[in-house]
């Protein structure tokens, strides 16, 4: 969760990643950041997001981010 926490900063700082629970939602999080996040986490993480996954339920919190890493790193 380090990592993501880390890359979440990176790509957009200033946001307390660890309890906003509405990135999306709340607009926290804009379409050029997920362009951003989504190939930091595939070479991070070493998995594929593909268009299925890019829903705002997987993104709007870091903790969702997380959740959907593990699966799809189980698949």
């Amino acid at each position: 969760m380090e990592q993501l926490l880390e890359i979440l900063n990176d790509i957009n700082p200033g946001i307390d990643y660890e309890t906003e629970t509405r990135l999306i939602d709340g607009e926290l999080l804009d379409s050029f950041s997920i362009l951003s996040l989504i190939p930091e986490l595939e070479d991070a993480f070493g998995i594929e997001i593909t268009p299925i996954d890019m829903v705002p339920a997987n993104f709007n919190s870091a903790k969702a981010m997380w959740d959907m890493i593990h699966r799809l790193k189980e698949e």
